[in-house]
């Protein structure tokens, strides 16, 4: 399998609802409930975009094999150099190193944009592809938030990880002030 890393482009916002609204119906490391429609994938991407954000797809030929992407960690000013990273594939392909391949490519896009911390909000403690995947790309556990989520008739735990980014907490604030 020949799989390409790329920013994201118009045409692959089908792809990306499909691979999302699965794990929306199916799975737990979206609390989402209803799988959001194509347009308001292709929105959401836009603001992502719109923040000069890396919005990028792992694919091979024209085929999008899974996505990721950064954005605002929350919006007040202090936290402008911290964004929360979001990863998924389609789920006939998990674990042949295409998340790995996207997550590695995203944190290295967040530092060039001179970043300084990515969070992971995993869903479901159970969802050990996900944290492993993250602890294998240089994040660290820092919590879990217990029981705050109810899916698929049960609670659902969400899991913090945290990686820093370039310089981290070493330097000062980067341009995003």
């Amino acid at each position: 399998m020949q799989v390409t890393v790329r920013p994201s482009v118009d045409a692959d916002v089908a792809a990306v609802a499909a691979i999302y609204g699965h794990h929306v119906r199916h799975g737990m490391a979206s609390f989402e409930t209803d799988p959001p429609s194509e347009a308001d994938m292709a929105a959401r991407r836009a603001a992502i975009l719109a923040r000069s954000m890396p919005y990028l797809v792992a694919a091979e030929g024209e085929t999008v094999l899974g996505y990721a992407y950064a954005g605002p960690y929350r919006p007040r000013a202090a936290y402008a150099d911290t964004v929360e990273n979001s990863i998924y594939l389609r789920p006939d392909l998990l674990g042949r190193g295409i998340g790995r391949a996207l997550l590695t490519a995203l944190v290295a896009a967040c530092e060039a944009l001179d970043l300084r911390q990515m969070v992971a909000v995993v869903g479901d403690s159970a969802n050990l592809a996900s944290i492993q995947l993250h602890e294998r790309c240089g994040f660290r556990q820092v919590g879990v938030l217990q029981a705050v989520g109810w899916k698929h008739g049960r609670w659902l735990d969400s899991v913090l990880l945290q990686r820093a980014l370039g310089h981290g907490d070493a330097a000062p604030a980067g341009p995003h002030r």
